[in-house]
């Protein structure tokens, strides 16, 4: 077979996309208004938790203190790339008000250069409650260690926390509290280096940060890691010690020895970090295996929030998407006329080969057996591979059934699980019911996964749902030969949608961390882009891991 045949039989040759889009219509001009607004919502939202965070900008400079942001501002490389991990945490879960709920879990988690590296970094917010922990802060922190371990990053905890919020206790709460230490110990044990910075004061779970860390570092006259505060000591003991007694950074650099490095302030901290940092020697034979060069997309970026509307019931072709984001605008898509609803492309984004999964509507048997053999081709490859999500799942009927949906849908879901590259998910639209699980869902184990304002996730629509649930009432009530109230069959039908419908508006779904964060789509590419190094310098790094992590002495 000639070169030309086989790239008939298996796709398009690779060609630049031409755009269909007119930028003029009004249609165009009423999507991009409809995104824009989630875009100021979601910014309105997230700009709550810096603003309740600088209200006590006050009290930190009294004690010649950095403010949290201030300090991971410092930490991180000037002008670098950093990319920010649930964003949303919390919202709508403490608070049920969307107009006051504060999101983040009052923890801020970032992949970010530092001297060069690509860090893990968490900085406990102690603006806002001290810094103690609810349920979501422990979950957040958690999926930031988890995202640590399995891409080899090093942590860095800039620590002040009051340990658990007991006024929001919850014993489960307590519970996967020690899973945090556990995953610290983890990072150690596989040779992946962790660093505490003692900031201010860190008392419970919160002083076991320290302990748990390889290396801590801790601010004079401020920083403090003690089980027990003066306050606590003294009700439960009876005992008198001040906190400088119990837990002060200078008496854990002389006594106890938990504290490696002493700075005189917040500042000198960071540099001392930074120091360390470089001296890991972490990027040591780790290349970057992308193309150096590369073309940027043919069409702005820009565009993609006029070309999708927010109404995930109305059409439109993701090609227009895909060649917004990759490089050159330029791609090849498999087997364009077989299940033309499920378009599998392979293309470059800023230079790094990916595979690239998406949907122009449902999932029938062609397009899951498409989607198949193409996750199959790229793990033959070693090719990362990018989930585009705006699928409402797979086709139901007589003709799909007798097709053999379910098992064409269970290979293409057993691919999504077993595939051995990495997988990176975007939510652009709908993701509903199984189609959530071929699409590489969060229970799928992406290595990163990001949502647009305008998702929507669920078992299915809230109408739908509705609509089903209505139906199986009145079948079951004509076998009874039960009269039904009309008036009740539709308060019932409307309650069911308002609450599926709530529940499926990404807002209310990201704050409970069932994605890590909502992005602005125009930054999908860069996002993309980010993570596809990210996975590339996990792969290549090798690690020294050993049986019990690195003991404190």
């Amino acid at each position: 077979m000639c070169i030309r045949d086989r790239n008939k039989f298996i796709g398009k040759p690779m060609s630049v996309f031409n755009s269909k889009v007119d930028l003029e219509s009004d249609q165009f001009k009423q999507y991009s208004d409809d995104m824009l607004e989630l875009i100021k919502q979601r910014k309105r939202i997230l700009d709550r938790a810096k603003t309740k965070s600088n209200e006590k900008k006050s009290r930190f400079e009294k004690r010649g203190q950095l403010t949290p942001r201030q300090r991971l501002d410092a930490l991180i490389d000037p002008e670098s790339e950093s990319l920010y991990l649930y964003n949303m945490a919390n919202y709508l879960v403490d608070d049920p008000d969307p107009n006051t709920s504060i999101p983040g879990g009052n923890i801020i988690g970032c992949i970010g250069f530092v001297s060069g590296v690509r860090c893990m970094i968490l900085v406990d917010d102690s603006g806002i409650s001290a810094g103690a922990s609810s349920d979501k802060t422990i979950e957040k922190a958690l999926g930031c260690i988890n995202i640590a371990i399995k891409q080899k990053l090093p942590l860095i905890h800039l620590v002040e926390s009051a340990g658990i919020n007991l006024l929001n206790y919850k014993v489960e709460l307590w519970s996967n509290f020690g899973a945090f230490f556990y995953g610290k110990a983890r990072l150690s044990a596989l040779g992946i280096p962790t660093i505490a910075v003692l900031h201010g004061l860190s008392t419970a779970g919160g002083a076991y940060q320290s302990g748990m860390s390889d290396y801590v570092i801790g601010v004079k006259n401020n920083g403090m890691a003690a089980l027990a505060g003066s306050a606590l000591l003294k009700a439960a003991t009876g005992e008198d010690a001040s906190n400088e007694e119990l837990g002060g950074v200078e008496m854990h650099s002389v006594i106890t020895g938990l504290v490696e490095y002493l700075a005189d302030d917040d500042s000198q901290a960071i540099d001392i970090t930074r120091n360390l940092v470089k001296s890991f020697n972490w990027q040591k034979k780790v290349q970057n295996k992308s193309d150096k060069t590369f073309d940027e997309p043919k069409y702005s970026i820009d565009e993609i929030i006029g070309i999708v509307p927010i109404d995930y019931k109305r059409g439109y072709d993701v090609r227009e998407v895909i060649a917004r984001i990759v490089d050159g605008s330029d791609f090849m898509e498999i087997k364009p006329g077989f299940g033309p609803t499920m378009i599998c492309i392979q293309a470059k984004i800023k230079g790094h080969q990916c595979g690239i999964i998406a949907n122009n509507g449902p999932i029938d048997t062609q397009g899951a057996n498409k989607a198949t053999q193409f996750i199959q081709l790229c793990d033959q490859l070693d090719t990362p591979l990018v989930f585009l999500n705006n699928v409402t799942g797979y086709m139901v009927g007589k003709k799909y059934e007798q097709a053999g949906m379910i098992k064409h849908g269970a290979k293409m879901i057993q691919s999504v699980s077993n595939v051995r590259v990495p997988k990176i998910t975007f939510y652009i639209g709908a993701s509903f019911g199984a189609g959530n699980y071929g699409m590489c869902g969060l229970g799928y184990n992406p290595d990163f996964i990001f949502s647009w304002p305008n998702a929507k996730i669920g078992v299915m629509g809230g109408k739908q749902a509705a609509s089903t649930m209505r139906q199986v009432i009145e079948i079951s009530a004509k076998k009874r030969n039960e009269k039904l109230d009309e008036k009740q069959l539709e308060q019932n039908e409307l309650q069911m949608i308002k609450d599926f419908d709530k529940q499926s508006d990404i807002f209310y779904v990201s704050g409970r961390l069932l994605d890590q964060g909502i992005i602005d789509p125009r930054d999908t590419r860069e996002v993309i882009s980010f993570a596809l190094k990210t996975c590339s310098e996990a792969k290549e790094r090798k690690l020294k891991p050993n049986s019990f992590g690195v003991a404190r002495m």
